[in-house]
């Protein structure tokens, strides 16, 4: 189609549009927005007429280079390390996915301008066509890897994984709550126009690096649709600004959805690109190089900053704040030896670091040696069993980290915990901000405004917790995450498959003291021991240090 004609078809999609006027519409999913109807302008129209023949032509270049990846030997080559950390990933990746699906029709009665419905109801159909090729290229991985056990079970898995569950959290913030909170600040404001830099153009290249040029065709295929779903985020933006009783909310969104796409999205992602790679060529970019370049000079400078002409308040010290997280505080070091401690309690095998990582890692972050090598080292010693347990039950100078109530990634970053009673549970947060989160923002009221269509963050959100007092072979045994033989362990704290004595069992976990809930722990002190227990607490690290026996 001519682009005269796709901009006439789009006029005319308009004038199909009606206000009902035989009874009063209902909404399922409401808002505390306010919008009055207002002639903002698709920056990019689309019709299904010329949509579909331009996906369909990117679905041939998908499965076609899925089918050249088989001809050619893609599995022969692949580094192991990296394959089994996107058995996580490719796990979590599509909730995210189908859930923006599902929030665009959250959107359409509560932005009342026909135009952008056009625009989400687009998005819908690219989210659900993301999450289709995200799920083939899992099912291409399981039935040509090696080790296809993990990639076969884990949409039942993840939602119940020691670091699955994390992500998802983050894919249900699309759609629970106020619908312009989760739909349009949360998803495309933030989630997409910043963070999917990392998810979806970073990655791929790494994945690359690592012989994988399957995760890069699908990933920038699912890119190429950002742009437009940037567009409906920023028009809905736009006409919420119009309106100056909006700016309180735009203000408590903006730093919540910030805060949770960093800690969630850095962790996981930072995570796969440092610890999952085998390529430690000098001149490759790490994660807070790409996170700077992508995020912070991208996404803040040329993105957000000029938005602030129209009134919307930046949270400049939580973007600062979190390049300090990355940069001086470890913040990506830390979730990765989070998850390797717990290695036990995944379904995919986390190779250990070797000579050449530390080097790498030393050259691009200075000093990482000293915070994490010697735990690392622990790590490669106790991968292998020989009458000791896995490292979570070994004295490694390492205590176990609290959950953030929110979030659900641990308070890692030691001095940064929080604690607050709220709902009367004792909770304890990673930092101050998510605290802030459940505490004030997620509540009916906020700064004296009735806000009844907040979410609260209310359940069973702590792993641990579901688990308190169990033997560690019975968690795995209920989580499911255990081979053919009914005993061997589909995780494993390294790559070697060939010979079955290097192979932990659940036999192995049985001698393990059973596996304590820090939260449980943590409600069950009594107020002096509880400040006590926290003043110590963010004296401890980096990586996860007890802190000093002498108080210093």
């Amino acid at each position: 189609m001519s682009r005269q004609s796709v901009a006439k078809a789009h006029q005319k999609i308009q004038e199909l549009s009606w206000e009902p006027q035989y009874h009063q519409p209902v909404s399922h999913y409401g808002t505390d927005y306010s919008f009055r109807k207002a002639q903002k302008k698709d920056p990019l129209k689309q019709v299904l007429r010329s949509y579909f023949p331009m996906q369909e032509e990117k679905d041939h270049r998908v499965y076609g280079a899925q089918d050249g990846a088989i001809r050619g030997n893609m599995f022969r080559q692949v580094q192991e390390r990296w394959l089994e950390w996107q058995k996580l990933f490719l796990s979590i990746i599509p909730l995210p996915e189908i859930s923006a699906a599902r929030a665009m029709p959250l959107l359409f009665r509560t932005v009342p301008n026909p135009e952008l419905h056009n625009g989400q109801a687009i998005q819908m159909i690219d989210e659900v066509r993301h999450s289709t090729i995200q799920q083939n290229l899992k099912r291409l991985y399981m039935n040509n890897y090696i080790d296809p056990a993990g990639f076969n079970s884990s949409l039942r898995d993840f939602q119940n994984d020691y670091c699955g569950t994390i992500g998802r959290q983050f894919a249900e913030g699309f759609i629970t709550g106020d619908a312009i909170t989760a739909a349009s600040i949360y998803l495309t404001i933030v989630a997409e126009t910043a963070f999917t830099n990392t998810l979806f153009v970073a990655m791929p290249a790494e994945a690359a690096a690592n012989g994988d040029y399957l995760l890069p065709t699908v990933f920038h295929s699912v890119q190429s649709d950002e742009s437009r779903h940037i567009s409906n985020g920023y028009a809905t933006l736009l006409m919420a600004l119009s309106d100056e009783s909006n700016h309180q909310l735009l203000q408590r969104d903006l730093r919540y959805a910030w805060w949770n796409n960093h800690r969630v999205v850095d962790a996981a992602i930072g995570t796969f690109i440092e610890y999952g790679t085998k390529d430690r060529r000098k001149d490759r970019e790490s994660y807070a190089e790409m996170w700077r370049r992508w995020i912070y000079d991208d996404y803040y400078r040329s993105y957000l900053v000029p938005l602030e002409k129209y009134g919307l308040v930046i949270p400049h010290d939580l973007i600062e704040e979190a390049w300090n997280q990355i940069w001086n505080k470890g913040y990506v070091h830390e979730v990765a030896q989070f998850f390797a401690t717990g290695w036990l309690a995944n379904y995919w095998r986390i190779d250990p670091m070797t000579d050449k990582d530390f080097e790498w890692f030393e050259y691009k972050y200075p000093g990482w040696y000293d915070r994490y090598g010697k735990w690392w080292e622990n790590y490669n010693r106790l991968s292998r069993p020989n009458g000791h347990h896995p490292i979570v039950a070994e004295d490694v100078d390492y205590q176990y980290p609290h959950r953030c109530w929110t979030c659900m990634v641990p308070c890692l970053v030691r001095e940064d915990m929080v604690m607050d009673q709220v709902d009367g549970q004792w909770r304890t947060y990673c930092h101050e901000e998510c605290r802030w989160t459940d505490a004030v923002a997620f509540r009916p009221t906020y700064q004296g405004r009735e806000t009844p269509n907040m979410g609260q963050l209310i359940g069973k959100r702590e792993w641990e917790t579901l688990y308190h007092g169990w033997n560690w072979a019975d968690v795995v045994s209920d989580m499911g995450y255990v081979r053919d033989d009914g005993k061997t362990m589909v995780a494993q704290p390294h790559l070697d498959l060939g010979d079955q004595k290097k192979m932990w069992t659940l036999d192995h976990l049985r001698r393990m003291p059973p596996l304590q809930s820090p939260n449980v722990l943590l409600n069950e002190m009594s107020d002096e021991d509880r400040q006590a227990f926290h003043a110590n607490y963010v004296r401890g690290g980096p990586a996860g240090r007890p802190a000093p026996a002498d108080g210093g």
